[in-house]
C-alpha cells in the first residue's frame, strides 16, 4: 500500500508567514517528487490564500494542509476569523494594487471553493492542482 502524502502546518497571521509557508510547500512537494510546474503553481495559490488570510480575517493563526489525492495535489488553507463575505474573485481596475488573487487561484487549479471550518467560525479556502510526480 502506498504511504499517504499529506502534510498539515499552521503560522501566525502575520505577512511574513506568507513567505514561510511559501518555503514550507516548496519544500514539501520537492520531498514528494511533484513536478516543478506544480510546485510553483502550488507556491503560487499558497501566497494568495495565505495573503487574504492574513489580510482579511481576525485570525491568530493560518493553517495549511496539503493532500496527494491521486494525480492531484488539494491544498487548504485555515483561518479562524469568520468576516462578513465570502472569498470571491472579482476584477479589479488597472491602477488598484491587489484584488486578482483568487482571480489567479481559479487560473491555476482545477477547481477552488470555500466551506466552513471545524469550529463554524472560519473558513477553508481549498484549491485542487494537477500534480504530476517525477519518476527517479
Amino acid at each position: 500500500m502506498a504511504a499517504r502524502l499529506q502534510d498539515a502546518f499552521h503560522f501566525p497571521a502575520r505577512g511574513a508567514s506568507v513567505a514561510a509557508a511559501r518555503k514550507r510547500v516548496l519544500a514539501q512537494l520537492r520531498e514528494w517528487g511533484i513536478d516543478e510546474v506544480a510546485c510553483d503553481d502550488a507556491q503560487l495559490v499558497v501566497s494568495e490564500l495565505f495573503t487574504n488570510a492574513v489580510r482579511h480575517t481576525d485570525s491568530a493563526n493560518v493553517s495549511c494542509q496539503l493532500r496527494m489525492l491521486g494525480a492531484h495535489l488539494r491544498i487548504e488553507v485555515a483561518d479562524q476569523g469568520r468576516t462578513p463575505t465570502e472569498p470571491r474573485a472579482r476584477c479589479s481596475g488597472a491602477d488598484e494594487e491587489s484584488g486578482r488573487g483568487l482571480l489567479l487561484v481559479g487560473a491555476l487549479s482545477q477547481a477552488w471553493g470555500v466551506r466552513p471550518d471545524d469550529s463554524g467560525r472560519g473558513r477553508v479556502v481549498w484549491a485542487d492542482l494537477a500534480a504530476g510526480r517525477l519518476t527517479p
